[in-house]
C-alpha cells in the first residue's frame, strides 16, 4: 500500500508541476493587445476617451508619420473647444472586430490656417518628436489625445510637465511652433497604433509548482518508508500457537416485572439529560437567532425605503473649472519665464505674449524709462516658487480666469489674475499685486469658485462700482461719501499715493505751478470670485493722474525722475500729465455683514504714462 502512496504522489507531483510551468508557457496568453490604422489628411487627429479605455490597462501610442510630430492630450471638452471648425481625424475602436477604426469630421477651417497646437495651455501634458513618437500614458475618464504633424525641424524631443501621469517615451526630434503641415500628410499619411497590456501573469502557477514540489517530496517519503517496511518483513517467520477463545457471557433472562405506570423512562444523551430537554434548547436557540435576524433585516427587507416623509435629494452639478492644480503651476511657470525674460531684454512684444490689461500697462511703461534711463532696473521678477492658493473659475465656455496666490522665497505673497480669451489663446496675466492682508478663505482647487458679474448686488458695493468709490477715498479721504465703507486701518496705500501725499506734493510746488489730482476707474476687466462665506474677491485698477502745470506768464514746468524719463521731456511751458495705474485687489464682504467692511488685500502702483499737455 505504502509503495502505491508513493506513485500516486509522484504522478501528483509531474501534473501539478507540469500544469504550472505550462501556464507560465505554453498556455500563457498574449501580454498585449494591439492595433494599428492610417488616417486621412486631417491635419488634426483625435482619439476620445471611449476609444483610449476600449481594454483596460494604460494605453501605449506610437505615432509614425512625416516631420515633426505632437501628441497632447486634456479634458474632452478643451481639446474640442481647441479644434474649433477644423477637419479632424477621429480614431474610435470596433469591439466586435477588435480594432481602431477612423473617420474624418470635416469643418470649415482652411488646413493651412490650422495652427500647431504646442504650447497650449489646455493641454494636461505634451510631447514632441520627429518621425516617431511612443508614449504611455494612463488617461482616466473625460480625456482626450489630440495628435498632429508639424514641419520638419531637427532636435531632440521634448515634454511639458501637467497633471496626468506617464510612464516612457522614445522619441527622435522636437517639433517647432508652426502650422499643421496638411501637404505632408498627403505625401505620407500619418499611422496610430494603441497597445494595451493584458494580464497573462497566471497567478495559479506558482502554487501548482510549489505543491507539486511538496507532493514529490512527500511521494519520495513514502517510497523510502515503503522500502524500509519491505526489508523488516523479509525476516524468518514462526507459527505462534493460538489462544484459547474466551467464553461467552450468560445470556440474562428478561426481567418479568411489571412497568411503572408513569411510562417509560425517557431516553439520555451521552451527556446524561433527556433528548427532549436539549431539542427545546435548540428550538429555543434557533428561534432567538431567527428573530434577531429578522429584527436586523427588517428594515431593508425589499430594498431601501426611505423615512416616512423624506424626499430624494436631487444630484447638483457645478460646471467644470477653468485649470487644474498641475495645470496653473505649469502656466505659471511658463508666464514667470516669458515676462522675464522680456524684462531683461525690454521686449514688449514677448511681453505682450504673457501680459494684459493693467500689468501690461505697468511693464511697457518701465521698458521706455529704461531705455531712456538706464540708471532704472527692470521690475520685480514674477514669482513661480510656493503656490498657496490655486481659485479657477467654475466655466465651460471662454473667455475664463483664475485667481492663485504665489509665495516667493524669502519674500512677500503675491496674489494674481489670470484670463484665457479663447480656447487657442494662452492664459495672461491681468493683475500682479503685493498682498498686504490675508486672503478670506475660497473653495478647494477641484470645486473653483462662481465669477460674478461686475454689476452685481451680491456685496456692500458693486464690484464696478469700487475703484471710483476708493479713488475719491484718495483725493478726499474722511470727506468722502464712502470713506466708511473701507478698512482705513489695514490699508496703508492711503499713506502712500492718498490725501496727505497728496497734499504734501502741493506744498513742495513753487508758487509759478499749480498741480491737480484725479483718480477715476480705468478701462481694464473686473474680476470678482466668490469666497467661502458668500463673500468676493475682486480686482479693480484706476488712474491715479496727477497734473502739473504753470500759472505764471514765462514759468516752465521741470520734470523730474521717471516722469522725465517717460515723457522725453527736460522742461515744458505747458504742463505736464502723469499717469499712475492702481492695481486693487479687495474683498468685498456679503451684504448680509451689515458691520463688515471693505479689506484691501493687495496693491500694486506705478507710472503708466507721462506726457505733455497738448
Amino acid at each position: 500500500m505504502r509503495f502505491v502512496v508513493a506513485i500516486v504522489a509522484f504522478v501528483l507531483a509531474a501534473a501539478a508541476i507540469g500544469l504550472g510551468v505550462a501556464q507560465r508557457t505554453v498556455l500563457a496568453g498574449p501580454a498585449s493587445v494591439s492595433s494599428s490604422i492610417v488616417v486621412g489628411d486631417a491635419p488634426l487627429t483625435i482619439i476620445d476617451a471611449t476609444t483610449l479605455n476600449a481594454n483596460a490597462g494604460t494605453q501605449g501610442i506610437e505615432l509614425e508619420g512625416p516631420g515633426d510630430l505632437v501628441l497632447a492630450y486634456g479634458r474632452t471638452a478643451d481639446v474640442l473647444a481647441w479644434v474649433g471648425e477644423s477637419s479632424y481625424n477621429e480614431i474610435g475602436w470596433d469591439a466586435e472586430a477588435g480594432e481602431l477604426t477612423t473617420r474624418v469630421v470635416s469643418g470649415s477651417e482652411p488646413a493651412a490656417e490650422v495652427p500647431s497646437p504646442v504650447g497650449s495651455d489646455l493641454w494636461l501634458r505634451e510631447f514632441t518628436g520627429t518621425d516617431t513618437l511612443t508614449r504611455k500614458i494612463n488617461a482616466p475618464e473625460g480625456i482626450s489625445v489630440i495628435i498632429a504633424a508639424l514641419p520638419t525641424a531637427a532636435g531632440d524631443a521634448t515634454a511639458t510637465d501637467g497633471a496626468a501621469t506617464d510612464e516612457t517615451a522614445t522619441t527622435d526630434g522636437t517639433a517647432t511652433e508652426g502650422t499643421t503641415d496638411a501637404g505632408a500628410a498627403d505625401a505620407d499619411p500619418l499611422t496610430v497604433s494603441i497597445t494595451w497590456p493584458l494580464d497573462n501573469s497566471a497567478p495559479a502557477s506558482g502554487p501548482l509548482i510549489v505543491g507539486g514540489v511538496v507532493l514529490l517530496l512527500g511521494g519520495l517519503g513514502a517510497f523510502l518508508w515503503a522500502l524500509v517496511h519491505a526489508r523488516g518483513r523479509r525476516g524468518p517467520r514462526r507459527n505462534t500457537p493460538k489462544l484459547p477463545k474466551r467464553p461467552k457471557p450468560p445470556r440474562l433472562k428478561p426481567s418479568k416485572e411489571p412497568q411503572s405506570s408513569t411510562g417509560p423512562l425517557p431516553e439520555l444523551e451521552a451527556a446524561g439529560r433527556p433528548r427532549s430537554a436539549g431539542r427545546r434548547r435548540a428550538f429555543t436557540a434557533t428561534g432567538a437567532v431567527l428573530v434577531g435576524v429578522l429584527a436586523l433585516t427588517g428594515c431593508t427587507v425589499g430594498g431601501e425605503q426611505p423615512a416616512p416623509g423624506a424626499s430624494p435629494t436631487p444630484g447638483f452639478e457645478t460646471p467644470p473649472i477653468a485649470v487644474t492644480k498641475g495645470q496653473f503651476a505649469s502656466i505659471l511657470v511658463d508666464v514667470a519665464q516669458t515676462v522675464n525674460d522680456a524684462d531683461a531684454a525690454a521686449d514688449s512684444t514677448l511681453a505682450a505674449e504673457r501680459l494684459s490689461g493693467a500689468a501690461l500697462a505697468l511693464r511697457l511703461a518701465n521698458y521706455a524709462i529704461r531705455t531712456a534711463d538706464a540708471a532704472y532696473g527692470a521690475l520685480a521678477p514674477i514669482p513661480d516658487e510656493t503656490v498657496e492658493i490655486t481659485l479657477p473659475q467654475q466655466s465651460d465656455s471662454w473667455p475664463r480666469s483664475v485667481f492663485g496666490v504665489v509665495k516667493p522665497e524669502g519674500g512677500s505673497a503675491v496674489g494674481m489674475m489670470l484670463t484665457q480669451e479663447t480656447p487657442r489663446d494662452n492664459y495672461k496675466l491681468s493683475y500682479l499685486v503685493s498682498l498686504v492682508a490675508d486672503v478670506p478663505d475660497v473653495p478647494p482647487t477641484e470645486l473653483g469658485a462662481s465669477f460674478q458679474s461686475p454689476t452685481n448686488n451680491l456685496g456692500v458695493l458693486a464690484p464696478d462700482a469700487l475703484a471710483e468709490a476708493y479713488g475719491d477715498i484718495l483725493i478726499n479721504d474722511a470727506a468722502s461719501a464712502s470713506y466708511d465703507l473701507f478698512d482705513a486701518e489695514r490699508d496703508p496705500l492711503r499713506e502712500q499715493i492718498g490725501k496727505a501725499f497728496k497734499d504734501g506734493r502741493a506744498g513742495a510746488l513753487p508758487s509759478s505751478a499749480a498741480i491737480s489730482f484725479s483718480s477715476v476707474a480705468a478701462d481694464d476687466p473686473v474680476y470678482a470670485f466668490t469666497t467661502n462665506d458668500n463673500g468676493q474677491i475682486v480686482a479693480v485698477s484706476l488712474d491715479d493722474v496727477e497734473t502739473v502745470t504753470p500759472v505764471e506768464a514765462g514759468a516752465a514746468i521741470n520734470p523730474e525722475g521717471q516722469v522725465k524719463a517717460l515723457s522725453g521731456k527736460a522742461q515744458s511751458t505747458r504742463g505736464i500729465v502723469a499717469t499712475y495705474g492702481v492695481q486693487l485687489l479687495f474683498y468685498v464682504p456679503p451684504v448680509s455683514a451689515t458691520d463688515a467692511k471693505i479689506v484691501l488685500l493687495g496693491y500694486a502702483h506705478g507710472l503708466v504714462s507721462a506726457a505733455e499737455i497738448g
